[in-house]
């Protein structure tokens, strides 16, 4: 497996796209929470759907949540949806999106947010 991960800090990290053979390494890596920021279907056929990560995630005791960000189109429902994950779930956490830029860019909009 070859991972790309970004730490923003030692609760948060980003990725571009996972496989579903990639949440095993997430976990043995530390993390203990992820984050799908990438809409279902936007990869074309190829991109795992949300359905079968959290399967994965949740098989491995990982929590999971899918909040899908529309590319150029980041909204406040976003923000305060991975907010609330962040705040409520276990960390680390990973975020990915196709290439960690969304992710990335909706964890820098919370910190703004909070104003940290």
């Amino acid at each position: 497996m070859n991972l790309v991960i970004t730490k923003h800090s030692e609760n948060f990290s980003t990725s571009p796209q996972i496989s579903v053979a990639d949440v095993a390494e997430i976990a043995a890596l530390g993390f203990k929470s992820i984050v799908n920021n990438r809409p279902d279907g936007e990869g074309g056929a190829e991109q795992p759907t949300s359905e079968q990560i959290r399967a994965e995630a949740e098989r491995l005791g990982l929590g999971y949540k899918h909040i899908p960000v529309i590319p150029g189109n980041m909204s406040a429902e976003n923000v305060s949806q991975c907010a609330a994950f962040m705040a409520n779930s276990a960390g680390p956490l990973l975020a990915f999106c196709r290439t960690g830029t969304r992710s990335s860019n909706l964890y820098q909009t919370i910190r703004a947010t909070l104003g940290e």
